[in-house]
C-alpha cells in the first residue's frame, strides 16, 4: 500500500491533530516490533520515556510488562486517545502533551528513552532533540531508536517524504559520538502499524547505551 507523503512541515500541531482526529487508530494499537525485540534489555521496572508517543500503542505495551512510563505528544488529540487506551487496558503512564522543543529533558531522569519513528526534525532540531535524549537517561540508561533511512524514498509507505529528515547509521554516529552502540543496524521489512507505516520499508535500528 504506498501512502501519499506527508505535506509539509509547517502547522505541525494542526495537521497531527488532524490526523490523529480520523477513525480508528493512526498507526494501529499493536506495539512497534523493534520496540518489542529490545524490550529483553530493559530492567524490571525502568522509568521509560516515550518520545512524540502518539496514541499510545507503545507506551502502554511498555507499562503493561511492569516498567513507569512517562510519555508526551505535540497533538492533545492523541494524548486524549492514549490516556483511553491505557484506561482501557488498565495501566497508568503520565501522559503529557508537550513538543520534543518545549519538554524539558531533565538530567539522569530515565532508565531508556523510547524513540520511534520520530523523524519530524529537521537537521537543525536534530542536535538539541538528540542531545535532550542523551541528557535525560541515566548512566548505562539506553536510547531505542527506530526510524526510516534514504531508501524509504522509494516506497512511500510511510514517513516524511524528505531526504533531509531520514536517518543514516553515520548520522546517528555524528549526532551521538559518545554512545555505546549496541546495535545499528539498516535493513528493509514489512510493516503493519495502522494505516500510517504499511508495506515494504527501509528501515534503521538502533540501541544505544550511555556511559
Amino acid at each position: 500500500m504506498r501512502l501519499p507523503a506527508p505535506a509539509g512541515f509547517n502547522d505541525a500541531l494542526e495537521r497531527w491533530n488532524e490526523r490523529f482526529s480520523q477513525p480508528g487508530y493512526l498507526f494501529g494499537l499493536v506495539p512497534n516490533a523493534f520496540l518489542v525485540s529490545q524490550s529483553a534489555r530493559l530492567r524490571p521496572g525502568s522509568r521509560v520515556l516515550c518520545v512524540a508517543d502518539g496514541e499510545g500503542r507503545n507506551s502502554t505495551w511498555l507499562a503493561a510488562r511492569g516498567h513507569q512510563v512517562t510519555a508526551f505528544d505535540l497533538s492533545p488529540v492523541a494524548v486524549d486517545k492514549a490516556r483511553a487506551l491505557a484506561a482501557e487496558r488498565g495501566v497508568a503512564v503520565d501522559y503529557r502533551v508537550a513538543g520534543t522543543d518545549t519538554w524539558e529533558w531533565a538530567p539522569a531522569e530515565y532508565d531508556a528513552v523510547a524513540a520511534i519513528f520520530i523523524q519530524f526534525a529537521s537537521p537543525a532540531q536534530r542536535p538539541s532533540l538528540f542531545a535532550g535524549m542523551w541528557r535525560t537517561l541515566k548512566p548505562g540508561g539506553l536510547l531505542l531508536i527506530q526510524g526510516y533511512t534514504p531508501k524509504q524514498l522509494e516506497y512511500g509507505t510511510g514517513g516524511p517524504g524528505r531526504l533531509d529528515h531520514l536517518y543514516t547509521a553515520d548520522m546517528l554516529r555524528e549526532l551521538l559520538p559518545q554512545a555505546q552502540w549496541l546495535e545499528l543496524t539498516e535493513h528493509e521489512a514489512d510493516l503493519t502499524e495502522g494505516g500510517g507505516h504499511r508495506g515494504r520499508s527501509a528501515l534503521i535500528d538502533a540501541v544505544a547505551r550511555k556511559s
